[in-house]
């Protein structure tokens, strides 16, 4: 994964989002929001580029549930979907969590259909 990627705590998250950290909890079994454990310090984190800035504040990349859910039902697991996201992808030509914020989700989609 990125080594500059900005990692947030559940209660850095629930703060960014203006929620209770059971709400994170609850997005995260929902799949709206991805968290592994780090191996730094074990703490369960999320990388700050899976929020995006809404009409009344930061909220999830509504595209970011559904590409989890391709990603899951072709076999990966948290941490390889995590690598996926962040890692840089040669037919996007950037990051699939970056193309997600700038709305290509249909190009993301395809290629996460197509890899695995």
């Amino acid at each position: 994964m990125a080594s500059e990627t900005m990692w947030l705590t559940l209660p850095d998250v629930a703060e960014r989002l203006g929620v209770a950290v059971t709400r994170v909890r609850e997005l995260i079994r929902e799949r709206q929001l991805l968290a592994v454990r780090r191996e730094e310090d074990g703490v369960l984190q999320m990388p700050a580029a899976f929020l995006i800035d809404g009409e009344s504040g930061e909220t999830a990349i509504p595209t970011l549930r559904g590409t989890i859910i391709v990603l899951a039902d072709a076999g990966m697991d948290v941490d390889g979907i995590m690598r996926w996201l962040l890692s840089e992808n040669d037919e996007l030509g950037e990051a699939p969590v970056d193309a997600l914020r700038s709305g290509k989700k249909a190009s993301v989609r395809r290629v996460a259909q197509a890899a695995y």
